[in-house]
């Protein structure tokens, strides 16, 4: 099996499988459990998908939508007021992380949503949800995005909510900051959001609902958040002013619905249109599809519209219901989990013949986008469109991390069509490696999306309005790199050397931006610089060696929660998990000595933990989407990367074995 690298040159893309004697017992009978229950979990038409399971704001958005929209089924709703109550804390509130606090706008929105359901405010549970709301500051401290939600229920003003004009989509790009400098799922969210801005479709409640009670020191809050301070020259406050000239623009623009909205307003709609295209939904993720049925509903589309109808379907696939319970994903992860347990089971010694290895192959090489994207507007590079995405279909947004990850499983798995498989590799590594930014890294959708001034405007408090480049995904870039063959003298891995070198933390960890957290994040720079063969004795290695091994836990494993990323001393302290124990194993097998006394109690840990089945048991979240807002638990990872890490583990004892005969 070979790939054509950048350069045009042949190589071997089979995985490494040294001779020699392999490793403990327990680590292979743990292999081939493991290779064994995900095979059983592999889907007929090829591919692997774990459910990403999240915090109950989907659920109690969905029942304010129903309410706001008249459609109401109240089987449905008995399901998610379940589901909700199973969420509650015992302290009255809801969090966005297992075992982490309760947060102000989950516990503000899952409070609303049993209000809205008929559940009496004088039930215990009830009271206890009022009480813990008004402690952490009520409706004033919630965030833009949730604000909208109540606004749209006439239960804040549209003047307590930031504007978000339409003619934002009019902005060239000549402008020093527009449309395209936002992040990718911010520009998704942010086009339907504006529709529903000009409209402000308030719809009053037939059941008297309120939230007067959640407003510890009075609704006066919410004018003082968006009321701009005389005297005060800095950024935030000059957009603030801004808020006030676009709200008087928007008054205007209702009476008259002058030619300049009514244009913006079009274009805004057309946006949205085009990108249905090729896409499960707008851009395959909850939060930009509820508003996009939200603003197709303000239109004046019906719901029995063809594109209605197929936006409403969408949403509503992400539900997954039980008799007495329903539950909602943010969107699906098909690709991102396909090739990661594909690497996983073909470094752990699956054949290279086997066909269900050849299906994975193929339907992952049917996933590559063609298309020139959005990405196109911030990288107008000459370069043949490729990319994976995340998701079944979002042919609008590919990203670069799944991309990257892809491109690591293509080297490894099989298939009967070599020719294809090679083109397709080269295509997407050729594509990936344009995204590197001006600082050297590598971020997740599009090239230099760092205006910091973006992060000032009132409605970017829901901390996802850039995506700057991060370790992580640099690393893996890197790795790709690395294997490809890529010398370390290269000039594009030498700007993504410096940047990681720069990101270091004092201790010696690295953080971590798509997963949780600094292990995440420190295993990843291991793993990425060893594929150039780089001296890993190097200080700035070595001490990243060390704060691995003295975050280890005295069960041998490793973990952190969420609260890393709103205090970094919380580092290593959480629970010990199969995913991160994987990570840290692996980041430690780039040293090269398998009786590393840490490395060992690590691999212990995973034999112990396993299952019977095969699989392991996981109930912390160690996926992130944003830091210190939202949180995903990746079901797949608890077997896929305890796999990879025991191949991986195993593959080094096989070398120290040839080694020493």
């Amino acid at each position: 099996m070979s790939v054509v690298t950048h350069t045009g040159r042949i190589v071997s893309s089979s995985p490494p499988v040294p001779a020699g004697e392999p490793s403990a017992p327990p680590v292979a009978a743990a292999i081939k459990r493991s290779q064994d229950y995900l095979f059983s979990v592999l889907h007929p038409d090829g591919y692997w998908v774990g459910e990403l399971l999240v915090d109950v704001t989907l659920v109690s958005d969905m029942v304010a939508y129903h309410h706001w929209s008249n459609t109401v089924d109240l089987e449905w709703q008995r399901r998610a007021v379940n589901h909700i109550f199973e969420r509650q804390l015992e302290d009255g509130g809801w969090n966005i992380y297992p075992h982490g606090p309760s947060e102000v706008n989950a516990t503000i929105k899952a409070y609303l949503a049993l209000k809205l359901a008929g559940v009496p405010v004088t039930d215990p549970r009830m009271l206890k949800a009022r009480e813990m709301a008004r402690n952490l500051g009520g409706v004033p401290r919630m965030n833009t995005f949730s604000k909208l939600y109540l606004a749209l229920l006439g239960l804040v003003g549209w003047n307590h909510v930031p504007s978000i004009p339409c003619e934002v989509l009019l902005i060239g790009k000549w402008f020093h900051v527009n449309f395209w400098d936002m992040s990718n799922w911010s520009r998704a969210m942010l086009v339907p959001l504006a529709i529903i801005n000009h409209f402000r479709p308030t719809r009053q409640l037939k059941n008297g609902v309120t939230l007067d009670e959640l407003y510890p020191n009075g609704k006066w809050e919410l004018d003082e958040a968006l009321r701009p301070r005389y005297f005060d020259f800095g950024l935030r406050n000059a957009f603030l002013w801004l808020d006030r000239l676009h709200k008087l623009a928007e008054w205007v623009a209702r009476k008259s619905f002058h030619p300049f909205r009514k244009r913006a307003l079009k274009k805004c709609e057309q946006w949205m249109l085009e990108r249905y295209e090729g896409s499960d939904g707008l851009a395959a993720i909850f939060p930009a599809m509820l508003n996009s049925v939200i603003a197709l509903e303000v239109l004046g589309y019906k719901r029995d519209h063809p594109i209605f109808a197929r936006e409403y379907m969408q949403l509503k696939k992400l539900e997954h219901h039980t008799a007495d319970s329903i539950r909602i994903e943010p969107c699906f992860s098909p690709v991102w989990d396909t090739a990661i347990v594909s690497i996983a089971l073909r470094e752990s010694g699956v054949p290279a013949e086997d066909p269900r290895m050849k299906r994975a192959a193929e339907w992952l090489m049917d996933r590559e986008i063609r298309f020139r994207g959005d990405w196109y507007h911030k990288n107008p590079v000459d370069v043949e469109p490729s990319g994976w995405v995340f998701e079944f279909n979002n042919k609008w947004n590919p990203d670069v991390d799944d991309t990257a990850m892809v491109l690591l499983a293509l080297r490894q798995i099989p298939t009967d069509n070599p020719k294809r498989r090679d083109e397709c590799f080269r295509r997407g590594y050729n594509w990936m490696i344009e995204f590197q930014c001006k600082d050297g890294g590598w971020a997740a959708f599009d090239k230099d999306c760092t205006k910091s001034i973006l992060e000032k405007v009132p409605f970017a408090d829901h901390n996802a309005m850039l995506d700057p480049e991060c370790v992580d995904i640099t690393a893996r870039i890197l790795e790709v790199m690395g294997l490809e063959g890529v010398p370390i003298t290269n000039p594009q891995v030498q700007r993504g050397l410096a940047f990681i070198k720069s990101m270091q933390e004092e201790d010696g960890s690295f953080y971590g931006r798509w997963g949780v957290n600094y292990i995440y994040g420190t295993w990843q720079v291991l793993r990425g610089l060893k594929t150039f063969n780089y001296n890993m004795n190097e200080a700035w290695l070595l001490r990243a060696h060390d704060w691995l091994v003295s975050v280890q836990h005295a069960d041998g494993g490793w973990g952190e929660r969420c609260n890393t990323y709103d205090d970094p001393v919380h580092k290593g302290l959480g629970p010990s998990t199969a995913s991160q124990t994987a990570w840290a194993v692996m980041g430690l097998c780039t040293f090269g000595d398998p009786d590393m006394a840490t490395l060992k109690r690590g691999v212990e840990y995973l034999c112990r933990t396993q299952n019977p089945d095969g699989s392991w048991t996981e109930d912390e979240i160690t996926g992130t989407g944003f830091p210190c807002v939202f949180y995903l638990k990746y079901d797949m990872y608890r077997n896929s990367w305890p796999l990879l890490a025991l191949a991986t583990y195993d593959q080094l004892c096989r070398s120290r074995a040839k080694a020493q005969r």
